[in-house]
């Protein structure tokens, strides 16, 4: 069996391309593949937003949902299609950000090499922040929240209530987001999902932070909590939550352990923030 099981290219109907002018030219023909079981795509050369709407009315409340992959490929059952269902079935508008990657080899020795390069630079307990986020991915994550800003009446949105959740490498484009983007581009909170831990710069503007990690995360579990950290030195809200075992890249929660409790989390996080009522009920963090 190879190593990278490839797969049919799902149907993306609604899928709206973002940042169309500046499609990578450099790349091969995107490729999907099953890892661990779940949809997983590389050589994304168009990056595309796919809107999931509650099926009733909902709490005007979005999130802009980017898997991780190291850069290199996306997780997107895992760590997007998954955690965007859930967030529509509880009234939360949800927004798949499929955005621009690094090339991969075609051979699959090759590129499982190249992954596990990527992947064991992360590790490095002496990596500051790992390897640094490619411009062109912050700006699609930009393009995202704009573009939902841009139409938040078309999908019954608040646009001051549209915030970012990221898995692992998805969580730092969301951190770089909030570095580089202009005001327009900046989500009203920040979801980070087993992101490095390392400390980082935190603007006096921040937003307010949720971050989940386990323990026991293969890459950046003897980082220390310098992210949390910083951001409660600076002044801003914070939530950390460390689960005991799940290790890195758990997605919804791996079987067995608190992780399975993230998505729930995240969602009473929201709520007590305020950000799945109208503005003026709610409570600020």
């Amino acid at each position: 069996m190879p190593l990278f099981q490839p797969i049919a290219a799902p149907d993306e109907p609604d899928a709206i391309p973002l940042n169309a002018d500046a499609v990578r030219r450099d790349m091969r023909a995107p490729s999907w593949f099953s890892l661990t079981g779940k949809a997983t795509v590389r050589n994304v050369d168009q990056a595309t937003l796919t809107p999931m709407l509650p099926s009733g009315p909902g709490t005007g409340a979005a999130v802009v949902i980017a898997a991780g992959g190291g850069y290199l490929i996306e997780a997107m059952e895992n760590e997007a299609w998954a955690q965007a269902r859930w967030l529509a079935d509880r009234g939360i508008a949800a927004f798949v950000l499929k955005y621009r990657l690094e090339p991969t080899p075609a051979d699959d020795a090759a590129f499982a090499a190249a992954l596990v390069a990527r992947f064991t630079a992360a590790a490095d307990p002496a990596a500051r922040r790992s390897f640094d986020v490619p411009a062109y991915m912050v700006e699609d994550a930009a393009a995202a929240i704009r573009h939902v800003r841009a139409h938040a009446a078309d999908w019954a949105v608040d646009p001051d209530r549209i915030g970012f959740l990221g898995f692992s490498a998805g969580a730092m484009i969301g951190l770089d987001l909030i570095a580089r983007a202009a005001v327009d581009a900046r989500p009203a909170f920040l979801g980070t999902v087993y992101p490095s831990m390392a400390a980082i710069d935190v603007a006096a503007d921040a937003p307010p932070l949720f971050v989940a990690m386990a323990a026991d995360d293969q890459l950046f579990g003897t980082q220390g909590y310098g992210l949390a950290e910083v951001w409660r030195a600076a002044g801003r809200s914070v939530e950390l939550h460390v689960y005991a075992a799940g290790g890195h890249g758990f997605g919804m929660g791996a079987p067995g352990t608190t992780t399975t409790g993230l998505m729930p989390a995240f969602h009473a996080w929201l709520d007590c923030g305020g950000w799945l009522t109208p503005r003026g009920e709610g409570r600020d963090l």
